[in-house]
């Protein structure tokens, strides 16, 4: 296997008294999607803002592209190319697509000595990019909020990309989606994975996970319970680790039938 582009040692938080990571670790190679899998309340939100520099870990290392990292604050991760989607996506549904996309990016022209948001820049570009995602609009300036759910989340991808993300990561992004929109998404994720971008994918859904992923990572509790690559692992073996499988087998054991 490759260098990887993003490698976490050992990272624990803590809260006051509350652990909420326990000596995680996990690495990320460019072109591959790792999925970090696990139930609520296993660490995974705590973990990825720690991965994307909203959290400093209380222990542990962060390398990226081989060199130590230590990030002060998300902007410093998204300097270095590492972006988050998360759920609610930070999308304003009454603007257009074009204006989403570049948001907080806006590419200006001047006219005379006054610069001013460059519109067919913008446009020309954002439907380009949406269609390399396999995304066809009426056009770019289609309001955010006349889209589906998977199609405002591939926006978000496609942003990501376009302005030099070398590692995606994506929380739940398929968790409220229906089987149609789950399958646009997830065929974006393998359209990013392809051009050699790194994907950590964060679910609880081990269909998902399974359909676009090539090595998983289960978290139960702030911990590691292990990381197992494509064809090592069967569906069941993960969602029994997912859902504790030593505790489900003392249940089983003490009601004396399948839980």
């Amino acid at each position: 296997m490759a260098e990887p582009i993003i490698r976490m040692e050992n990272i624990e938080k803590h809260f006051g008294s509350v652990i909420a990571l326990s000596g995680v670790s996990l690495d990320v190679v460019a072109g591959e999607c790792h999925c970090l899998l696990g139930d609520n309340g296993a660490g995974k939100s705590t973990f990825i803002k720690t991965m994307s520099g909203v959290h400093a870990p209380t222990r542990g290392e962060i390398f990226f592209e081989g060199v130590p990292l230590k990030f002060d604050d998300p902007r410093d991760a998204i300097t270095a190319g590492i972006a988050t989607v998360y759920q609610d996506l930070a999308m304003i549904p009454l603007m257009s697509v074009a204006r989403n996309f570049f948001m907080g990016n806006e590419p200006v022209k001047k006219r005379f000595g006054i610069p001013f948001f460059d519109h067919e820049h913008a446009n020309r570009v954002t439907m380009e990019e949406m269609k390399t995602m396999g995304i066809n609009l009426r056009g770019p300036d289609q309001a955010v909020g006349t889209l589906s759910g998977g199609e405002r989340q591939t926006v978000a991808i496609a942003r990501a990309v376009h302005f030099g993300a070398k590692v995606l990561i994506l929380d739940e992004p398929t968790s409220a989606l229906g089987v149609r929109q789950t399958s646009n998404v997830l065929a974006t994720i393998d359209r990013v994975r392809k051009q050699g971008i790194a994907v950590v994918f964060i679910t609880h859904n081990v269909r998902h996970a399974l359909a676009v992923g090539d090595r998983f990572t289960v978290l139960n509790r702030g911990q590691t319970l292990g990381t197992a690559a494509r064809g090592d692992v069967s569906p069941e073996e993960l969602q029994d680790m997912m859902a504790g499988g030593q505790e489900m087998a003392k249940l089983e054991g003490s009601l004396g039938g399948t839980v």
